[in-house]
Formats: C-alpha cells, sequence, structure tokens
C-alpha cells in the first residue's frame, strides 16, 4: 500500500538491521580534532580510533555467547566516568499502569542495554509520563521509573565484563527555586528516586530563561545561573553527585560556569546540547570544538533529527514522493503529534516559505545510505558513528530493545576521514539546519506563558 508523502510523515528512532559480520570491534585511543575550514564549518582533521579491521562480530552483543569471546567495550571519559559511546535517552518513557510504575518493553531494552555494556541512560527529573508532563505533573516518574527497571536487570554469566549501568540526571531551573539550598534539594530527591548516595552526573538542565515577569519592572529578577552553580558545587562537596554538568549552554555561558566553577576547584564534565549531521548550525559546532578543547564532554540530543537521520524513510521514497506499508507503521508507532508531523514533512519535501528547498533532506541521505550499504551498517548507525567521530556522546532516544540493538552497532568502528567529509559536504549543500518540529525545538522551550529561547553563542 501507498500513501502520499504530503499527507503524512512517519519517524522511528530505530532500523531493524542487526550488527553484520564484518564489524571491527576495539577500544579508541583519541579523540577527533576539529579544525575550522576556510567557509566557517569546522571539520575533522584525524579519526578518533584505531584503524579498522575486518573480524567477527561485536560478540558482546549478542545473546548467547561464550565468555572466551568478549570483547573489549567502546567507551569514552566523562569526568571520572567510564561510558559508553552511545546512551540511551529516557524522555520517551512512560509507564504502561496509571497507578504503577510498570513497563515490559522498556524491562527488555534496559536489559539489553545493560548486557550490551550501553548502559549509559540520561533522563532527567522533569521527565514523566506524557500526559502528566503536558499537564505540568509527573515530576520525577521517570527517574523512579529508572530506578525500578535497573534493579529488575538479570545477573549475567560473566559479570565482571560488563560496565555499571550509569545514570545522568538533571536539575530544572524554575521561577521558584531562587536558593542554592534548592538545588541541593533536589538533588537530595533525585538520589532518592535513583536508589543512590550519589548521582553519577548532575546536570542544569538549561539556562535560567523561564522569566515570566522580566518585562515587567517591578517583578523583574536577573538570571539566577550563578546560584544554580553554587547549588551544584554544594552538591559535588557533599559527596551527593560524582560530576557536573550543563546543558543548552552556548560558549559564553559555558566558560563562565567553567571558570566559576574552577574557582571552586570542581570541574566542569559535560554539556549537553542538540548536535547532529543536520544540526551544526546556529553554534552547535563551535560549542562542540570549544568544549573539546576545554576537555568537557559533549552529549548530543536530537541526533537523529527527531527521526529524519534513521533511514526508515528513504531517499528512493523522498524521490517518488510516497510511503511503503513499513513506513506508514512507523507513523502509527512514532508517537509524534500532528504538530510535529507537520514540521517534519517539511523537513522531507521541502518548504520553500521555512527555506527548505524541494527534496529536503534527501542529497544527505543518499550519502548516508551510500556509506551504510559500503560498510554493512544501517543508516541510523552512520549517524551515531558521526557524532561520536567528532567527539561527542549521542543520546538517541529509545521506547524498545531492538532500538538499542540497532543503536549498539554505531559502537566498535569508526568512520574514515573521507567519510565525514562527504556527509558534511552532503549536509552542507542542503542550505538549512534543522531546527526541531512541534514543541520540540533545538533552541526553546514552551514554558506554559509562551516561548523561551536560548542561544549557543
Amino acid at each position: 500500500m501507498k500513501i502520499s508523502i504530503a499527507a503524512v510523515f512517519a519517524v522511528t528512532t530505530t532500523s531493524s538491521c542487526l550488527l553484520s559480520s564484518t564489524d571491527a570491534y576495539f577500544v579508541p585511543t583519541r579523540n577527533a580534532i576539529s579544525i575550522t575550514s576556510s567557509s566557517g564549518r569546522s571539520s575533522s582533521k584525524t579519526p578518533p580510533s584505531k584503524s579498522q579491521s575486518s573480524s567477527s562480530t561485536p560478540t558482546m552483543f549478542l545473546e548467547g555467547v561464550s565468555k572466551k569471546q568478549v570483547k573489549a567495550p567502546d567507551t569514552t571519559k566523562l569526568g571520572n566516568l567510564e561510558v559508553p559511546t552511545v546512551g540511551v535517552g529516557t524522555i520517551s518513557w512512560s509507564s504502561d499502569s496509571l497507578t504503577e510504575l510498570e513497563n515490559l518493553e522498556l524491562q527488555s531494552l534496559v536489559n539489553t542495554a545493560c548486557k550490551s555494556n550501553a548502559a549509559f541512560f540520561d533522563t532527567a527529573e522533569r521527565y514523566g509520563s506524557n500526559w502528566k508532563t503536558a499537564l505540568g505533573l509527573g515530576w520525577g516518574e521517570t527517574e523512579a521509573l529508572t530506578q525500578k527497571l535497573l534493579t529488575r536487570v538479570p545477573k549475567q554469566e560473566d559479570q565482571s565484563s560488563l560496565l555499571r549501568p550509569i545514570v545522568a540526571t538533571k536539575f530544572t531551573p524554575s521561577p521558584w527555586r531562587t536558593t542554592a539550598q534548592s538545588v541541593v534539594d533536589a538533588c537530595e530527591e533525585s538520589c532518592k528516586r535513583l536508589g543512590v548516595d550519589s548521582l553519577d552526573l548532575y546536570q542544569i538542565h538549561m539556562p535560567d530563561i523561564v522569566q515570566p515577569f522580566k518585562n515587567s519592572p517591578m517583578f523583574a529578577s536577573k538570571p539566577k545561573d550563578q546560584i544554580y552553580w553554587e547549588g551544584m558545587v554544594e552538591c559535588y562537596n557533599r559527596g551527593l553527585v560524582k560530576n557536573i554538568g550543563v546543558c543548552n549552554y552556548g560558549q559564553t555561558l559555558l566558560l563562565e560556569a567553567k571558570q566559576y566553577l574552577q574557582k571552586k576547584n570542581v570541574p566542569l564534565a559535560s554539556n549537553q546540547i542538540a548536535f547532529s549531521l543536520v544540526g551544526r548550525h546556529n553554534g552547535a559546532q563551535e560549542t562542540l570544538d570549544l568544549c573539546n578543547e576545554l576537555d568537557i564532554k559533549v552529549l548530543a540530543f536530537f541526533p537523529f533529527a527527531m527521526g529524519l537521520l534513521t533511514g526508515k524513510y528513504t531517499s528512493e521514497e523522498m524521490t517518488s514522493n510516497v510511503l511503503a506499508q513499513d513506513t506508514l507503521t512507523s507513523l502509527v508507532r512514532s508517537k509524534k503529534t500532528p504538530l510535529e508531523l507537520r514540521d517534519l514533512s517539511k523537513y522531507v519535501t521541502g518548504d520553500v516559505k521555512s527555506g527548505i528547498p524541494d527534496g529536503g533532506v534527501r542529497p544527505l541521505l543518499q550519502a548516508m545510505e551510500e556509506i551504510a550499504q559500503n560498510r554493512k551498517k544501517t543508516v541510523a548507525q552512520v549517524a551515531l558513528n558521526y557524532i561520536i567521530w567528532k567527539g561527542a556522546i549521542p543520546i538517541p532516544g529509545a521506547r524498545t530493545s531492538a532500538q538499542v540493538r540497532d543503536n549498539v552497532g554505531a559502537m566498535g568502528w569508526r568512520l574514515s576521514l573521507q567519510e565525514v567529509n562527504q556527509l558534511e559536504t552532503a549536509a552542507d549543500k542542503l542550505g538549512f539546519g534543522f531546527e526541531g518540529a512541534g514543541f520540540k525545538r533545538t533552541s526553546e522551550k514552551f514554558v506554559g506563558y509562551g516561548v523561551e529561547k536560548w542561544t549557543l553563542d
């Protein structure tokens, strides 16, 4: 069955292909080095990994393998942590029950991530089921669900070969949180929900942009970013957190935060920003370059540009202007809102009013499909590996174990410099960048009374 592309647009966060028999698996020894080209775009100088060789499938990721076949995990340093090079985003997680935190599909996902050495979960106190979050409710629900799922992970035969699961969470700046103690209080609540004495990574969710009275001289207040940094320092000194991170910080604010924390002898471990092959504009590439220079690990959200770069939507389908049956099925399961589908369709077909030429992301997908075919990988795995190559940790959202297995296929190998340049050239020729869809944006947030924005400058 075919359906017009103009009518609907389907995106998911995974492809169905599993790992190929040509995967080489190693532990990378270097980070990507970025240089700025004459056009102002940053491009990569050398790949971050050892040379690739033909070897067997990364057997750590398959069930029923012997202990002798297990190879070293693909990891990177984040502060004082050793973490997988691909994370798991939990923003779409929710319980199947209205009264209890239960989700068998998510349990399978967590089990798969843990036994695949891919157990790096990124959550937040603000995350909860979709309808509760929309109503301003559900605070802490996903943290509690994550803890419950992790406690139920079965023990493996060779537990010593597996990495310890890592959980990162976030503090949400709010108008009513006006003191450093409010950060400490929130941190302690997150510790309780996650069942730990100390958080692996505690991040400030965004700059202090929620200012409902900023235009009122009588009630306007100054941004509380420094107050929150002070609270983070207190959490670190009390041992409530092992590492401190920030989110959506541009170069200026990032340097201010680092300098403040440095004076307190507290390191800044990470900065989470939107970054992908179609998300290197608006200061994202420059922020990544600065973070690499300062040894601050970037966590990249929207690594698939909300599904545009997963490969579920092929360049052939875009050319023929139709969607195949399996893509229609993906639409039903994608849980995208009508507003999100409307905005995403513009990136697929093009939209002159939005500055997107006819054909949308098709030229980039063609380049990704060529590399994926040559390497016997999926398009989604190419998208994630590109981000790893650039020195960042992609945090793709996942709701199923199949999605995690496909994401794991992005680990244990690296694109070549030639392939990275090929991808960036194709992306640059598009002439536009991904800004988000619906209420999910790369540099702004709907906060009830309106929309607040931040910049990566």
